[in-house]
């Protein structure tokens, strides 16, 4: 990240010629001091400045395209990471050759990825920041295939009266599920089991 090193006769007027130079708000800065400022004779002879390393803080947008250019990097996969950001939630879109890859089977690489992404991105900080990460509109299209899913099996068990037990998913794959079929006149949804085999039982009310 982009550094200076200023000097001045108080660490706080270093600091300020840091900013300068930079063009950044002062909480946006990481202090560094080099130097202790020395007072000289009469205010005059042997006196020394303050001197400190100011450097730009990371964003988050800067962490989370660090750590991804690293791990598809090991992962033989070259890919263009764009990212959106609102409010509490970023979204990063990784686009290019290989995205199968990145995906996996129903999902599980990229949920992998975006879990262990939020983990290192968000350690240590109380206000972290919810990573979502997608690829080739991946999540959008499995959430339309659970919700006509959900919909499908939710009219069997209405039709047949017995319940129907889904094969282990994740917790934001569960959500769809309950989320779809929450409002349902004649079906109701739990989940049980231990996670990762925790499964979506759907019965009639």
């Amino acid at each position: 990240m982009k550094s200076v090193e200023t000097t001045g006769k108080t660490i706080e007027e270093a600091i300020l010629m840091a900013v300068a130079k930079l063009g950044v708000q002062r909480d946006n800065l990481e202090i560094e001091v080099l130097e202790q400022p020395v007072k000289g004779l009469f205010g005059i002879i042997g006196g020394r400045d303050a001197k400190i390393r100011a450097t730009i803080k990371k964003s988050v947008k800067d962490e989370i395209k660090e750590f991804l250019s690293r791990v598809l990097e090991l992962m033989g996969v070259e890919a263009r990471i764009e990212m959106v950001e609102e409010d509490s939630q970023i979204t990063v879109k990784l686009s290019g050759q290989n995205m199968g890859l990145v995906i996996g089977r129903r999902g599980e690489t990229l949920d992998a990825l975006q879990y262990i992404t939020n983990l290192v991105v968000n350690r240590g900080k109380s206000d972290g920041k919810r990573i979502i990460i997608d690829t080739e509109k991946y999540r959008s299209k499995r959430e339309e295939t659970l919700r006509k899913l959900a919909k499908r099996l939710a009219n069997k068990v209405q039709r047949t009266k017995k319940s129907i037990v889904l094969e282990p998913m994740n917790p934001y794959e569960r959500r769809i599920i309950h989320s779809t079929l929450q409002n349902h006149p004649y079906v109701t949804t739990y989940s049980e089991g231990e996670e990762p085999h925790r499964k979506v039982i759907i019965k009639l009310k």
